[in-house]
């Protein structure tokens, strides 16, 4: 199966970056992790692609890490389309304090506009 991942720095993306690297190593499926800049962190590009080549490497896991730019959500969709992804994983979904499950904006659009199944991690 042939993955994309988005990662934008958050909790939950790095959640999500680990989760998919087991399943891909024990499925043998390709990984590839797109790295944006995500307004809601404050972190930049540079920095959650260095954590993302850390834990591949301490995952002894090859996959091809790349940047994308403009907006994520739609970012995703385009190319996990246009290079026919199998599946798109994210890491989203919080619980509000009432016990509602809460999307970040990037995870809403790729839910709502992608062709290709989404995995959401929490």
């Amino acid at each position: 199966m042939k993955l994309l991942l988005g990662a934008g720095g958050s909790k939950l993306s790095y959640q999500a970056l680990e989760k998919t690297i087991e399943r891909a190593s024990e499925a043998g499926d390709d990984l590839t992790v797109a790295v944006f800049d995500n307004e809601e962190i404050d972190t930049n590009a540079d920095e959650v692609i260095q954590r993302v080549q850390e834990t591949l490497d301490e995952a002894d896991f090859e996959a091809e890490i790349r940047q994308i730019d403009g907006d994520p959500g739609s970012r995703l969709v385009d190319i996990a389309e246009s290079e026919t992804f199998d599946r798109i994983v994210l890491g989203s979904g919080e619980r509000s304090t009432l016990g509602k499950i809460q999307l970040g904006s990037i995870a809403e659009f790729v839910l709502l506009n992608a062709q290709t199944p989404v995995t959401l991690i929490r």
